[in-house]
């Protein structure tokens, strides 16, 4: 699929129904609110909520880790 396809502005997520953002390589669509990777296989879309795959992101993941250490607990 490539990035001017008229059909990227229709195609919405299975979960939440919001947009999708094609991915840098063309073979999957992204779902930014939910970090949900949908493929795309032989050009179609696979947007089964079963076919969505967790992205983890690791920038969120050393943003937690760079918090100064010592800080008290929100409890």
């Amino acid at each position: 699929m490539k990035p001017d396809n008229p059909l990227l502005k229709i195609l919405a997520c299975p979960l939440d129904k919001g947009p999708l953002i094609l991915d840098e390589t063309g073979g999957a669509l992204y779902n930014p609110r939910l970090h949900r990777r949908y493929p795309i296989i032989d050009g179609i879309p696979q947007l089964l909520p079963s076919s969505g795959e967790p992205v983890v992101e690791p920038a969120v993941e050393q943003e937690q880790d760079a918090l100064p250490a010592g800080l008290p607990d929100s409890a």
